[in-house]
């Protein structure tokens, strides 16, 4: 009995994996369409797809059952019927399936730590793979007579630039939040600077995105200041935060999205995201990898300290007439005698 219970326990692993994926899968997708603009289930934000991507990561391939779960689940609810479903279902499942077999080629390491790296997660793992599910849904959707002709580019372009920013927006926060660790012997203020950095993040959106002229440049600061002090760690969040407030701004029209249309905002909207990502990403992991590289360059120079000295004593007593190297440690010198 006990060896049965040993052989099951890997699959039940797994399958409390694929339930936990299915779960997650679902719940970010019904966030994600409270801010849907075309048909009730095409959103600038589509979280699933990052929660997605990083559960392959984390456990390999065979997660694609929980991610085609969930995404069923949503799907069916919505129509337009069982067949366009079950497609739109294989394109939101094959798409984070390509985007992790292509980082996964390019040697991406989920820590981040690199710039390119970073660069891989975007190109490869967002902007890449998502064409998948975006041209797949938005033809399905075309096929089955739910959008026309003239809507499908703009209904292409917010289902790519959203699945794009779930990936963007949700993985790092999720890799970030992997490896964080509960620090100890931090001091006050550097908690107090934390805090006022996710505060003043919030506050200079929420401020950009509601006053009538374009003040949405005002967030790019303090993603700088999050990524030179806290790498990703603080940079992931403060993106999360700007990002979900602009696109909330956007569903309801408020600030610089009054009054335009779908393209134009769509524009405005995934150009601020855009940009919020791309500044986190790419700068938090510059600075982790110039602070690795100068890690390893003091390494070096300490390394090379230790060799010089131990050089210096060498001559210093190979040199000197009559001189006595010092006794090994440990040694008793009061028995040795001198010739």
């Amino acid at each position: 009995m006990g060896r049965a219970d040993e052989r099951l326990r890997p699959y039940a692993a797994d399958g409390l994996r694929l339930a936990a994926v299915m779960v997650a899968y679902y719940v970010a997708a019904k966030v994600g369409l409270q801010q849907q603009l075309v048909r009730g289930q095409v959103t600038p934000f589509w979280p699933p797809t990052g929660i997605a991507l990083v559960a392959l990561m984390f456990w390999g391939p065979r997660m694609w059952p929980g991610i085609a779960l969930g995404a069923f689940l949503v799907n069916v609810s919505l129509g337009p019927g069982i067949v366009p479903v079950l497609a739109i279902t294989a394109g939101n499942t094959l798409a984070p399936v390509c985007a992790y077999l292509l980082l996964r080629r390019a040697g991406f390491r989920p820590a981040l730590d690199r710039l390119q790296d970073a660069l891989a997660l975007v190109f490869l793992g967002a902007l890449g793979g998502m064409l998948i599910s975006a041209t797949v849904g938005t033809g399905v959707l075309l096929a089955s007579g739910a959008v026309s002709a003239h809507e499908f580019w703009p209904t292409w372009s917010v289902w790519w630039t959203g699945d794009a920013m779930g990936i963007l927006i949700i993985a790092p926060f999720l890799l970030a939040a992997r490896t964080a660790r509960w620090p100890r012997g931090v001091p006050v203020l550097r908690w107090a600077e934390a805090v006022a950095l996710l505060g003043g993040t919030a506050a200079v959106t929420a401020v950009a995105t509601n006053a009538s002229f374009n003040l949405l440049f005002l967030v790019v600061p303090f993603l700088i200041w999050a990524a030179f002090r806290f790498q990703l760690i603080g940079a992931a969040p403060c993106a999360l935060i700007a990002s979900v407030i602009a696109i909330y701004a956007g569903a309801v029209e408020s600030g610089p999205f009054s009054g335009q249309d779908l393209l134009a905002m769509m524009i405005i909207l995934q150009a601020f995201n855009g940009t919020v990502a791309l500044t986190a990403l790419l700068l938090s992991a510059a600075v982790t990898e110039r602070n690795h590289t100068l890690k390893e360059i003091e390494k070096v120079c300490d390394h090379l300290r230790e060799a010089l000295t131990r050089l210096a004593l060498e001559e210093k007593f190979d040199g000197a007439p009559g001189a006595w190297p010092p006794y090994p440690k440990g040694h008793d010198h009061r028995r040795q005698h001198r010739p």
